[in-house]
Parts: structure tokens; C-alpha cells; sequence
């Protein structure tokens, strides 16, 4: 018999909300068209599910909060107790998680948060939005298996559980499942299993939660309509894939895809400063064709949770399961992981131009997040630059507005002010990650040297500013 829908119902073209429509039976996605963001969270008849979101990092919180202000009853779970304690009394303790979001959903009273799955008893649908870090190159589930595992005894019948997080394709049929049915209840009886890969890009002003079109499939059909009928509630738009395979790896590809383009313009970039060609002129002439083009820029490396990261799982899982090598993905990464020491050895040569030695150089660096306005230091390629210019005996200073402390190989960095004194003290200024509250004119008129890795410089040379002491990736 079909699973029990305790609440909600499949969601209909004649109903006040997305027409969500089922694959088709060549398999591929179907859309989904919006309803009005009037209309979303405020259906006309069915009772609004309760929400337990497993995982409190930027990712679940900003769906717990945006389903919260939606008009749903959220319950956020997260192991660590500080952080709990602090969302609990209204302090926003994860970075990159929209404040007036967070700040609207706790006033409403509907968001709570708590550190036991218990509350999953409670929930008709439960998400998982935990980490799934790599280990040795190897994908680590041990979080999501952990979750799953928690929430399994705590399941009513009927509910519906869906995996947020990045992983390789199988992991929601093959492991979740398993360990969700632990717990008694059975997929295609009285449980519902689905995959939505989260598509949050912090730091990006145009598109969020609610504008980012949802991938949804499910482990049975029902499961697929029952996640696209809770995400219609929160998101613009929602495509059903035939399969949690197919979901899985698609996330895997939209990363990738970005990683190795990413290698692309950044090997562009050495090579372009190997014959004295601006890579920045090249990429933007071609930017100029209308199709067949997208832009990507170079930089001292690809740095957060997924870029570095999610690419692996892919590598892991083509030599897993098929026994291939994804060989342009390796290649790609090689070439990433290399341009800290790269941009490292940049900032040397600039200092030797200048008649000035590595070793001793006064360093300031600015931005070390793995990128602007983002306060997120995870796998910063901009931190692997500094680390690489302390070994090579640089005196490194730093400042960032979104980092206080920053301590690399046992050193404490001193923190640095930005100002005219600051910029004028340094040997070189290294423009690493340009957070927007850098003006930009101020860096360049006070830096007797300055090393500009993301182009932040670019408008004012394109206004006439001679830029002399101006070294550009």
C-alpha cells in the first residue's frame, strides 16, 4: 500500500502552488512552475507540516529559518551545545546564514532549536543537512550515518525524511535508508525517503534559498512528490529527478563543473603571465560573445565546503564503481591546489622587482576568507598564500572584518588596521579575498607595493589610474 500522508497532499495544477509533476518516463526532470511568494507557506487546506532539521551549520539553519518565517513549526538539532545555546537566545553563531532571515524566524517563536533527535517523534518531515567533509581523499558519511541512525527510533509513520547534504550517488538509497529503517518503519509502506542536495552559495546577494530552483527525487515516487510539496513552501521552484542517483550526482556535477573551470582560467593565468598577456583582458574579450562562453576568474586557489571538496566524491566514487579514473577532475584539482605556492612565488618575484628579499619582507595581507564578504575560513586558499610566505620567511600581518585571530603553524598573525599608516608600513600589500568594505582607491594610493590576485584594481585601470605599483595576477 502507499505511504501515509499525514499531511499534505500531491500537489496539483488546479491547487494555490507549484504544479509538481512526476519524471517522465524517459527519466528526465520535469519542471516545476512557482507560486507566488504570497502563496507560498500559506496553503489553503492542508495543515502545515512540523520540521526537524538534523544539523545546525549554515546550511540547516538557513532552510530551518526560512521554513520557519514560511509559517512551519522548525526544530532545529545540532551536537554542539554552545551553538545551540546561542541560536536559542537569538545569536546568529553560524557565518554565511542570512541575518534578517534568522533574526524574522525567531521573532515569529516558531524556531527552536535543541540537541536531541527525540524531537524527530514530533516532525512530518525531518531534514539531514550535516557535514560530509573527505578524509584521505575518501568521502566521510560517519555524520550522516550518525543522523540517520539518531532520528530512525523517533520516526512516526508517514514521515518524511530527506538528505540535504553533498554525497555520491547511492548514499540515500544504500545507506540512509537502511539505517532510517532501523528504526521499524519501511520505504513504500509508512516511510518516506528522499534527496535534495542544498544549493546555498554564501555571500550571494542575487540568489538564495528562496530564488535557487530545488532538485527533489525520491527513493519511491511518493517520497519525490512529498519533498517537492514541502520545498514548494519555501522555493520559487522545484524539478523531480527519476532517481536519488540522479540527484546525487548532479550536485556532484554543478561543483565540479565550477572547480574545473576554475583550473582552467587560473592555468590561463600562468600562462598568460609567462608572455606578458593580462588574463583578465582575455577572459573579459571573451566574455563579450553572447553564447558559447561563461565567464570564470582566477584566483590564489578555490577554497569553502564544496568547491575543494565535493569534486572528490565524484573522483571517489568514478574509481569505486567503475574503476575509472576521472582523470580531467584530478588534473583539475592538481592545478588548483598548486596556485597558493603559485601566488606565494608572485609576491616574491614583485618584492625582487622592487629590490626587496622574501625573506624578512614586511607581508600585509588583506582578505583571508575563501572569498569576499563571507566569513568563512574553510580550506581558504587564501590562507594556504600566507602559510606559504611564512615558510618562506616573510613577516606576515593580516586584517579581514569577518576574522579577529588567525593562527597558522603555531603563529599567531599579527592583526592589522587599515589605514594609511598600516598600508604605507608594508612592503607589499597582498589583496587576497576583496571583502567590499576595502576601498580600493585607498589601498592603492598608500601601498608602496601592492598584489592585486582577483583583479579588485580592474575598474580603475580601465578609468585611467596609472597603477605602476600595481602587480595584478
Amino acid at each position: 500500500m502507499p505511504p501515509s500522508r499525514p499531511w499534505g497532499h500531491c500537489v496539483r495544477p488546479t491547487d494555490h502552488r507549484p504544479d509538481v509533476r512526476a519524471p517522465s518516463p524517459s527519466g528526465r526532470a520535469r519542471h516545476v512552475r512557482s507560486a507566488t511568494s504570497d502563496q507560498r507557506g500559506h496553503p489553503t487546506a492542508d495543515r502545515k507540516p512540523t520540521v526537524c532539521v538534523v544539523g545546525q551549520g549554515y546550511v540547516g539553519l538557513s532552510v530551518a529559518a526560512a521554513a520557519a518565517t514560511a509559517g512551519l513549526r522548525v526544530h532545529g538539532v545540532d551536537r554542539d551545545v554552545e551553538r545551540v545555546r546561542a541560536l536559542a537566545a537569538g545569536r546568529l553563531a553560524v557565518p554565511a546564514v542570512d541575518e534578517p532571515t534568522f533574526a524574522l524566524a525567531v521573532e515569529t517563536g516558531r524556531l527552536t532549536f535543541g540537541t536531541e533527535a527525540e524531537v524527530a517523534s514530533e516532525a512530518d518531515v525531518t531534514l539531514i543537512c550535516v557535514p560530509t567533509p573527505v578524509v584521505d581523499h575518501r568521502p566521510d558519511l560517519s555524520a550522516v550515518e550518525a543522523a540517520a541512525a539518531a532520528v530512525a527510533p523517533h520516526l512516526r509513520p508517514g514521515a518524511l525524511v530527506i538528505l540535504e547534504s553533498t554525497t555520491y550517488p547511492g548514499t540515500t538509497e544504500e545507506i540512509v535508508t537502511p539505517l532510517l529503517e532501523r528504526g521499524g518503519l519501511r520505504t513504500g509502506h509508512d516511510l518516506l525517503v528522499a534527496y535534495s542536495p542544498e544549493r546555498i552559495d554564501p555571500g550571494n546577494r542575487k540568489y538564495g534559498l528562496a530564488n535557487t530552483p530545488r532538485i527533489v527525487a525520491g527513493v519511491t515516487p511518493e517520497a519525490a512528490e512529498a519533498a517537492a510539496d514541502f520545498y514548494a513552501r519555501i522555493t520559487d521552484e522545484v524539478h523531480i529527478l527519476s532517481s536519488c542517483r540522479a540527484a546525487e550526482l548532479a550536485k556532484l556535477l554543478e561543483n565540479t563543473f565550477r572547480m574545473v573551470n576554475i583550473a582552467l582560467v587560473n592555468e590561463l593565468a600562468t600562462v598568460c603571465a609567462e608572455q606578458g598577456i593580462a588574463v583578465w583582458e582575455v577572459i573579459e574579450a571573451a566574455a563579450t560573445k553572447p553564447f558559447g562562453f561563461m565567464a570564470f576568474q582566477p584566483g590564489p586557489g578555490v577554497g569553502g565546503h564544496c568547491i575543494p571538496l565535493d569534486p572528490q566524491y565524484l573522483a571517489w566514487q568514478s574509481r569505486h564503481a567503475t574503476g575509472r579514473r576521472f582523470r580531467l577532475l584530478e588534473l583539475a584539482q592538481d592545478i588548483n591546489i598548486d596556485m597558493p605556492v603559485y601566488v606565494a612565488n608572485r609576491i616574491g618575484e614583485a618584492l625582487n622587482a622592487h629590490s626587496l628579499a622574501v625573506r624578512g619582507a614586511d607581508v600585509l595581507a588583506l582578505g583571508v576568507t575563501y572569498k569576499p564578504d563571507v566569513g568563512d575560513l574553510r580550506e581558504s586558499a587564501a590562507v594556504q598564500v600566507l602559510r606559504r610566505l611564512l615558510r618562506n620567511g616573510a613577516k606576515v600581518r593580516f586584517h579581514d572584518p569577518f576574522v579577529d585571530r588567525l593562527k597558522l603553524d603555531g603563529t599567531v598573525l599579527e592583526r592589522s588596521a587599515v589605514n594609511d599608516a598600516a598600508l604605507l608600513a608594508a612592503d607589499c600589500v597582498a589583496l587576497l579575498t576583496p571583502h567590499g568594505t576595502y576601498d580600493i582607491e585607498q589601498i592603492v594610493a598608500c601601498s608602496r607595493l601592492l598584489f592585486d590576485a582577483r583583479n579588485a584594481t580592474g575598474r580603475l585601470r580601465a578609468g585611467g589610474t596609472c597603477l605602476d605599483r600595481v602587480v595584478v595576477l
